[in-house]
């Protein structure tokens, strides 16, 4: 397809450029790019509506299964169409409050994502370390007020960030070598001085990472501690297998998530098509490997999926 002219007129339109070096082959990635998206729609929907019919499934873990399962669908689908239109269309226009509202929904359902593995961390916390009492601690109704504080707390945390970009003025061209509407792309735009908004992205990303992960790795201490008491060597198989998955899906969404945005802010001599795939990658591989994962290690969930999907009773 011929290329435009992507000079902008407008000051309230950015250029996003897809991937830099890699314009002759933007039709073929669209084609890996495509099929993730489409396996992990039908992965999560598939554990979704499964969880939602079988009543045997109604329970804490199950819950934040449909919660992780909801950022996965979310998160992809917020972002991936205009990636496609770039691809596909040349469509690389967007509109500045199109382009903050992106970058809102992107930050804002990974703070979500993250916030849900650390409730399911505290999950398996109390079904190892306080199994007498993980009925009374970790009700559905508790587990639906935690995911409303997860959104709450997502959303509080990452609408600043919008707001004040949206007050800066932006120069030069306009253009942005990437294929999504990031803050660290978006930020480096800005005419005026934007420590404020620098320190808040730091503190941010400290705090809610630093929280997270020593929350995780608290949880995970102490259940090594519980396991570490138990006398036989089956039953410290049998404990540490419930915790195998989540450590799994917690690989798969911090791994290229720490790495990527490292990348971004150190690696200066990287080429920045690896950057953007990088960040593609990110958002495309822990949705199509999470349902994949718990459908493999889980037996339950497991059988349940092969119930409705292979067969009817």
């Amino acid at each position: 397809m011929g290329a435009f002219n992507f000079t902008p007129s407008d000051p309230s339109t950015f250029i996003l450029m897809g991937i830099p070096g890699l314009e002759a082959a933007h039709i073929w990635i669209s084609i890996p790019f495509s099929t993730f998206y489409i396996i992990s729609l039908l992965g999560n929907f598939t554990l979704l509506c499964v969880v939602g019919k079988e009543q045997t499934l109604h329970k804490p873990m199950y819950l934040l299964l449909c919660m992780l399962a909801l950022t996965d669908i979310t998160s992809p689908t917020f972002v991936l169409p205009k990636p496609l239109g770039i691809f596909w269309f040349n469509l690389k226009g967007i509109t500045m409050a199109g382009c903050l509202t992106q970058m809102f929904f992107l930050h804002m359902v990974s703070v979500m994502h993250s916030a849900v593995l650390v409730t399911m961390a505290f999950d398996r916390y109390v079904a190892i370390c306080n199994p007498l009492r993980y009925a009374t601690i970790l009700t559905n109704a508790q587990i639906g007020k935690l995911g409303l504080i997860c959104l709450i707390r997502a959303v509080l945390f990452i609408l600043p960030l919008p707001l004040l970009l949206s007050q800066q003025p932006f120069c030069a061209n306009h253009i942005i070598p990437h294929t999504q509407c990031r803050y660290t792309a978006v930020v480096k735009m800005a005419c005026e001085d934007i420590t404020l908004i620098r320190m808040y992205s730091l503190v941010l990303t400290l705090v809610i990472c630093g929280f997270d992960l020593t929350v995780i790795a608290l949880s995970y201490g102490l259940i090594i501690r519980a396991v570490l008491r138990i006398s036989t060597r089956e039953d410290h198989q049998k404990t540490l297998n419930t915790c195998t998955t989540h450590i799994c899906v917690m690989l798969t969404y911090y791994t290229p998530g720490i790495f990527s945005s490292l990348t971004y802010r150190l690696g200066q001599s990287i080429a920045p098509h690896v950057h953007t795939i990088f960040a593609h990658l990110y958002l495309l591989l822990p949705p199509m490997l999470n349902p994949i994962i718990y459908g493999v290690r889980n037996k339950e969930l497991c059988d349940k999926v092969v119930k409705y999907t292979c067969y009817r009773r």
